[in-house]
Formats: C-alpha cells, sequence, structure tokens
C-alpha cells in the first residue's frame, strides 16, 4: 500500500510538471514501481489479466525512455551528415514506441490470454488485485485526465481525430493514447475478473488479458500510422500552403507563386521550397531583393518555417 502511495505522488508531480527532465525521470521510476507491484500482484494471485497490466507498465516504461532519448536526439545541432537538423529523430523513436506497443505489449497480453483460457488456473483471493487496480485507476485516470486537458488546449475548434491528424507532436498523442489505453484497459482487467470470481469462470481472468492485448494493438496500429506519415515527410496544411502562396504573390516582383513543397523536419521546424516566376524586367539584384523580403514575410507570418529555399523560375505562356 505505501508503495503505491509513493507511485501515486510521483505520477502526480510528474504531470504537474511536464516540461521538468527530472520528472520526467520520476515518471520512469513511477511507472517501474506500477509495473513490479502488478506483477507480485498476479503472481500472488495466479492472474495472467495482472500480469499483462504488469506487462503494459513495462511498456510504457519503455516508450518513455525512448521518447526521451528521441527528444534529446531531435535537439542536436545541424552538421554537415545533417544539414537540417535531427529534428525526425523524434518521428522515428515515435514509430519504434508504436511497434513496441504493438509486439511487447499487445502479442504478450494476447500469447497471456490465449493460454489461460486454454488452461485456467485455479481462481486466488483476488483482494490485492482490487487494490492495485482500484489505485492504478485513480492514478492513472489523474494522468489521463492532465493529458486530455493539454491537448484539448491546444486542439483548437478541430474535432479530436481531426487534431489528432494535424498534430506533428507525436509525444502529446503517444501520451493521450497511453493514457486512455491504460485507464480502459484496468477497467477491462476490473470487470473480468469480478465476473470470473463471481460466477465461477477462471477463463475470465485469461479473456481480460486477450481484450486487453487486443486493445494494445488497436492502439498501436493508429500511432503507427500517424508516426509513419510524419516519419515519411508529412508537409504543411493545404490551407497553410494557400497563405504562404498568397504572401509570396503580394510582392510587386513576383507574377505567380508555382509551387510549393514543404516537410517537417521536427514539430517545430519546417523545411519550405517556393518555385516563383519573378517579372521579366528584374535583373539579378531585384530577384535577390525580392527572395529576401518574401523569406522574411513567410518568416514573421509562418515562425516554424525555419528553412525556406526560393527557386526563380521562367515566364512560360
Amino acid at each position: 500500500m505505501n508503495l503505491l502511495c509513493l507511485v501515486f505522488v510521483i505520477v502526480v508531480r510528474m504531470k504537474s510538471k511536464s516540461t521538468s527532465k527530472k520528472t520526467i525521470y520520476s515518471a520512469l521510476i513511477a511507472n517501474l514501481l506500477i509495473a513490479i507491484t502488478k506483477f507480485i500482484a498476479g503472481g500472488l494471485s495466479s492472474s495472467a489479466a495482472m500480469i499483462s497490466e504488469g506487462i503494459h507498465s513495462v511498456v510504457d516504461t519503455v516508450n518513455q525512455l525512448l521518447l526521451l532519448f528521441g527528444i534529446r536526439q531531435s535537439k542536436k545541432p545541424a552538421d554537415a551528415l545533417r544539414p537540417f537538423g535531427y529534428g525526425k529523430e523524434l518521428y522515428f523513436w515515435s514509430f519504434i514506441v508504436s511497434i513496441l506497443i504493438f509486439g511487447l505489449g499487445g502479442g504478450l497480453s494476447i500469447y497471456q490470454g490465449i493460454t489461460h483460457i486454454i488452461h485456467p488456473d485455479e481462481l486466488k483471493d483476488p483482494t490485492w488485485n482490487y487494490v492495485v487496480l482500484a489505485l492504478s485507476v485513480i492514478f492513472e485516470g489523474s494522468s489521463l485526465y492532465i493529458a486530455w486537458k493539454e491537448f484539448n488546449e491546444t486542439r483548437g475548434s478541430d474535432s479530436w481525430w481531426a487534431a489528432i491528424i494535424k498534430s506533428k507532436n507525436p509525444a502529446n498523442f503517444l501520451v493521450l493514447f497511453e493514457d486512455g489505453g491504460a485507464v480502459l484497459g484496468l477497467v477491462t482487467v476490473a470487470t473480468c475478473l469480478f465476473i470470473g470470481h463471481h460466477y465461477n469462470l477462471p477463463y475470465m481472468d485469461g479473456l481480460a488479458s486477450l481484450l486487453v492485448g487486443l486493445l494494445l494493438v488497436a492502439i498501436s496500429m493508429i500511432l503507427a500510422r500517424e508516426s509513419r506519415s510524419l516519419l515519411m515527410g508529412e508537409g504543411i496544411a493545404p490551407e497553410t500552403q494557400s497563405k504562404i502562396i498568397a504572401l509570396a504573390q503580394k510582392d510587386e516582383s513576383v507574377i505567380q507563386a508555382r509551387h510549393i513543397l514543404s516537410t517537417y523536419q521536427s514539430p517545430e521546424e519546417v523545411v519550405l521550397m517556393l518555385i516563383i516566376a519573378f517579372k521579366d524586367d528584374l535583373d539579378t539584384e531585384d530577384i535577390n531583393d525580392a527572395i529576401i523580403r518574401i523569406r522574411k514575410s513567410i518568416k514573421k507570418a509562418f515562425p516554424l518555417v525555419s528553412f525556406i529555399i526560393i527557386q526563380p523560375e521562367a515566364v512560360r505562356p
């Protein structure tokens, strides 16, 4: 009980100061302690569902480590090998996290579930399971509430699904999905354990583990889809492209902005290329001055656009 109270305090502190690296490390310790507690409770009660929940907590711990590593790598300055920086490291490690949720979290839980459905263990006293699950719901629920509140502030008028698709920071929706999956998994396990013990159905424990595994697989597929899109070079939104083209065409030297290419290097960095047709009577110096003006206007309106490449193109009929 004291161990769980300590875990609860650490998680709440971590969520209230999410920008501090110290609190992120505390969160890693907290998840590890949660996992150990669930494994102990699962071992004492021979519960496959609790073992699956322990695996879930271990995966969450590993995920946070990898995200922390990805964030650190993405902040490395540009060099000769990576002239646009290392921002996509975050997208790569986010994709790895989604694969781990699928393999370690979902795969092992499904295996545990099927094994205990075929060969159910004798039911034992579930008291400790209920204690662990109840307290876990409390601090996982508080964690989900804070993640939901922060994401809700950033989504604006977009729907939840549209905001997730538009988000360029995978750490935001990864935390949201992990916390949501954790709470839903805990409720599923608690429900199946109660039904199993109340009606003397030993296989319900294995069914709970199987359902948790399927839930994690579904979450991992959604996260993998979003992380893959960012990793493969997702560009800025069409409405943003239209605004940038309009800005460029406001310049007196421009006839038409013909093409726009873009990609997110990181949540805070966009590489942009514009192909622009300038007026015929401009010399090289005039074109260079126009390019400088256009760059300044775009960066002023869209600070995330860190690199702007403007390619002049000859006027064609």
